[in-house]
C-alpha cells in the first residue's frame, strides 16, 4: 500500500474547495433562490421577451411565404394544386427510390387467437433495411378482406398496438396510450397490418436498446437523415408504400381497400403516407393533425417531425388537403399537451374547405374527446371500417 502525505496547507485547500462546491450545489438546488439569469436587474433597460427564441421563430412562421398553400378554386384548379404540392412535399422529405428492390418476405411466426390469426413477418423496405410487421386477419372476415396499415407512435413500438405486453406475453387489457388499436381494427372487421416504424421497438440501435423498451431511437437516425438530405418522415412513408407492395402479394387482403391508422408519430406517418400514396383509400389520423406553428414549433417534439424548407410552401393542413376527396378522419384529445386542441380544430376546418371543392364534405370528419394525447377510436374506427367496406 502506498501512503501519500498531505501537508496541513494542502488539506486546508482541499477542504476549502469542498466547501465551495457544497455551497454551489446547495445554491443550485435551493428553491428559495430568486436568481433567474444574467438579465436580472436590467428589466427597465431591455425586453426579456426579445430573448425568447420560440417567439422569434413563430414570428418567422407568420411571415413565411407558404407559396403553395391552398386557395379555393375550381375542382380542376384544386387537382392541379394537389399534384404540384404532392411533388414538392415528396421533394422536401427527400424523395423515394426510383426502383423498388425485392421485398424478400419471411414469416417468423403464426399464432391463432379466438377471433383472429396473427402472423409475424419481416420484409426489406430497401436493400439491407428490414421491417418487422404483424398481420392480424379476422377469422370471420370474407376474403379478400379490407385492411388497415397500423402505425404506432413513440413508445415501445408495434408490440404496443397488437397486444404484446412489456414482458413479451399476450395481455388481455388494452392499455394507455395506444390501446392496442390494431386489435381494435380487427374488432371492427378489418384486417390489420401493424408495422414497426424506423427508430421504434426492434428497429433501434444497440445504445438506445440498452436504455429500455420505451426508449425511442429517432436520434441519431433522424438527424443523420437530415445530414443526407433525407428525412425520417420520408423513410417511414416509404416503409408504408412497401408495406402495400407486400399486401398486394397476399390473396387474403384486398389491395383496393387499404386504409391507414396512426397515433402521434404514427399519425405523422399516416397523414403523409395517405397524402402521397393514392393506393391508401382512407385514413384515421389520431393525435397529430394540427399546425406546425402550434405543435412542433412551439412545444418540444422529436426531431423526426421536422422537414427542412416546409414552411416556404405549405402548412400541415395543406398536406392533409392532398388526401381529398378520399375519406379522412381526425381525432384529437381536448387536453393534449403537445398537439393543442385549438390548432387541431383550426387545421381540420381548413382541410374541410378542400373537401368542399370536391363536394365531398361527408368524407372528412373530426372528433374531439375529453382526454389527453392518446388513441380514442370511438367514431374513427367505425368511419374507417365503413369507408373500406364500400
Amino acid at each position: 500500500m502506498v501512503h501519500v502525505k498531505i501537508t496541513r496547507r494542502q488539506f486546508e485547500r482541499i477542504a476549502a474547495a469542498s466547501a465551495v462546491a457544497s455551497t454551489m450545489s446547495k445554491t443550485k438546488a435551493d428553491p428559495a433562490s430568486t436568481y433567474k439569469g444574467p438579465l436580472d436587474g436590467f428589466e427597465d433597460r431591455i425586453s426579456a421577451d426579445a430573448f425568447d427564441p420560440v417567439r422569434y421563430t413563430l414570428a418567422l412562421h407568420d411571415a413565411a411565404p407558404l407559396e403553395m398553400t391552398f386557395k379555393p378554386g375550381t375542382r380542376r384548379q384544386t387537382e392541379l394544386w394537389q399534384k404540384k404540392l404532392a411533388a414538392k412535399v415528396t421533394e422536401l422529405i427527400g424523395g423515394f427510390p426510383k426502383e423498388r428492390s425485392p421485398l424478400n418476405p419471411q414469416t417468423l411466426e403464426v399464432r391463432d387467437f379466438p377471433t383472429y390469426r396473427r402472423e409475424k413477418f419481416i420484409f426489406e423496405s430497401r436493400p439491407g433495411l428490414p421491417v418487422l410487421a404483424y398481420l392480424l386477419l379476422p377469422k370471420a372476415a370474407k376474403t379478400p378482406a379490407p385492411a388497415a396499415i397500423c402505425i404506432p407512435g413513440h413508445g415501445r413500438g408495434v408490440d404496443d398496438i397488437v397486444g404484446v405486453g412489456t414482458d413479451g406475453k399476450d395481455r388481455t387489457q388494452k392499455v394507455f396510450y395506444q390501446y392496442d388499436f390494431a386489435i381494435q381494427a380487427v374488432e371492427h372487421g378489418m384486417a390489420a397490418v401493424a408495422i414497426e416504424p424506423l427508430g421504434f421497438g426492434c428497429r433501434r440501435d444497440p445504445r438506445n436498446k440498452a436504455k429500455g423498451l420505451e426508449t425511442k431511437a429517432c436520434e441519431p437516425v433522424a438527424g443523420s437523415a437530415l445530414m443526407l438530405g433525407q428525412t425520417m418522415i420520408g423513410w417511414r412513408v416509404y416503409d408504408v408504400m412497401r408495406t402495400i407492395d407486400w399486401m398486394e402479394t397476399r390473396p387474403e387482403l384486398d389491395a383496393k381497400r387499404i386504409g391507414c391508422i396512426g397515433i402521434s408519430g404514427g399519425g405523422t406517418a399516416a397523414l403523409f403516407s395517405t397524402a402521397l400514396e393514392p393506393r391508401i383509400k382512407a385514413a384515421l389520423v389520431s393525435g397529430y393533425l394540427n399546425t406546425f406553428r402550434a405543435c412542433v414549433m412551439s412545444i418540444a417534439h422529436c426531431i423526426d417531425n421536422y422537414i427542412p424548407g416546409m414552411l416556404n410552401y405549405a402548412e400541415m393542413y395543406d398536406v392533409a388537403g392532398l388526401i381529398a376527396p378520399r375519406p379522412l378522419f381526425s381525432e384529437a384529445g381536448e387536453v393534449d399537451d403537445i398537439f393543442p386542441i385549438a390548432a387541431s380544430i383550426e387545421s381540420y376546418n381548413r382541410v374541410k374547405k378542400v373537401y368542399e371543392v370536391f363536394n365531398a364534405a361527408a368524407q372528412v370528419r373530426q372528433e374531439t374527446f375529453p382526454g389527453p394525447h392518446s388513441f380514442w377510436g370511438k367514431k374513427g374506427l367505425p368511419f374507417l371500417a365503413e369507408k373500406l367496406q364500400a
